[in-house]
C-alpha cells in the first residue's frame, strides 16, 4: 500500500483498556480438523479439483459437525487419504455432460476403496495385475443355478472388468467389494441395478445370507451424487455371521459391497464403507 493510499485508511477507533479480568480466554481451535487423514464424511466429501487431468483429494468433517452423529466414537473405522486418481489429459468424469455413456476415465483398479488400518488384506482378491477373473466374483452366489445366470447376464452386458479388494478387521469383520466396469451407464441401469437388486431383495441370494430385507436404517442423507444405491442387511434369525450388502450403480460400473461378521455386522462401518466407495466412483 503506498503512502497515499495509507493517508485515506481511517485509523480504527480507540479502544477502551481492557483489564486481565475482563479479557476473554483464547479461541480454542480443534486441531483434528487440521488434520490431512480422512476418518469419514458421512455424506459430506469435498473433492479439490485442481484442472483437468489431475488428482481430487476427499476430506473429512467432525463427527460433531454431522447430524446424528454428535458422539464421542461410533464404531467408524480409520482409513488412510483418500483421493481420486487423476483423469487422463482430456478426459471427463463420468457426471461430465460431455460424458453421456458415464465413462470411469480413471484406472479402476485405482477407485478401489483402501483398506482401512489395522485390517488384514484378503490378498486373493487381487487377483492378476489387479483383475479379479469372473468367477471368483461369482463364488460369492449361493445356487450354481444363480451363478450360471449371472455369468450369461454379465457375458451379454460385455462386462469389461473386476477390480476388488477385501480385508478383516480386528474384530471379524469381513469386507469384499468388486467393482464391474461395463461400456455404458445405460447397461448398468438398466440390465443389472435395476433389475438384480430392487427394493424387495437381489436376485441372488449371497452366501450365508439367504434372507435379506432392505435396510431401511441406512440414511438418505448419505446419498452421493451421481451414484444409485440399493442397501440390504440380514434379517433375523440368522446363523453364524450376519450380512449386509450394498449394491451400486455409478456411470459405467456397478458396485458390491459385502460385509460379513460372526454374531451381528454393525452398520456403522458398513454405512461408512459404502459412502467412501460411493465418493471415489461419484
Amino acid at each position: 500500500m503506498t503512502e497515499q493510499q495509507q493517508a485515506l485508511v481511517p485509523a480504527p477507533p480507540a479502544e477502551p483498556p481492557v483489564t486481565p479480568g475482563d479479557r476473554p480466554p483464547p479461541a480454542r481451535r480443534d486441531r483434528r480438523v487440521l488434520r490431512a487423514a480422512l476418518r469419514w464424511t458421512a455424506a459430506v466429501a469435498v473433492f479439490a479439483v485442481a484442472g483437468a487431468g489431475t488428482a481430487y483429494g476427499i476430506t473429512r468433517m467432525e463427527r460433531t459437525d454431522v447430524p446424528g452423529l454428535a458422539t464421542g466414537s461410533d464404531g467408524r473405522w480409520d482409513y488412510p487419504l483418500l483421493t481420486k486418481p487423476p483423469l487422463p489429459s482430456g478426459s471427463p468424469g463420468p457426471r461430465a455432460e460431455s460424458n453421456p455413456a458415464g465413462t470411469h476415465h480413471a484406472d479402476l483398479r485405482a477407485l478401489l476403496l483402501p483398506a482401512p488400518e489395522g485390517a488384514e488384506e484378503n490378498e486373493a482378491l487381487r487377483g492378476s495385475d489387479g483383475w479379479l477373473a469372473t468367477e471368483d466374483f461369482l463364488g460369492e452366489f449361493t445356487e450354481k443355478a444363480d451363478r450360471d445366470d449371472f455369468r450369461q447376464r454379465l457375458v451379454d452386458g460385455g462386462l469389461r472388468h473386476i477390480a476388488a479388494r477385501g480385508w478383516t478387521t480386528e474384530d471379524g469383520t469381513r469386507t469384499r467389494v468388486y467393482l464391474l466396469q461395463f461400456d455404458t451407464a445405460a447397461m448398468v441401469d438398466d440390465r443389472f441395478h435395476g433389475v438384480l437388486f430392487p427394493y424387495s431383495g437381489p436376485a441372488y441370494p449371497v452366501r450365508g445370507a439367504e434372507a435379506v430385507v432392505s435396510d431401511e436404517d441406512f440414511p438418505e442423507e448419505a446419498t452421493v451424487p451421481g451414484v444409485t444405491r440399493t442397501a440390504y442387511v440380514e434379517s433375523a434369525p440368522y446363523g453364524a455371521e450376519q450380512d449386509r450388502q450394498a449394491y451400486l450403480a455409478a456411470g459405467d460400473v456397478l458396485a458390491v459391497v459385502l460385509q460379513s461378521r460372526k454374531g451381528t455386522a454393525p452398520a456403522v462401518p458398513f454405512q461408512q464403507t459404502v459412502v467412501l466407495q460411493s465418493q471415489l466412483l461419484g
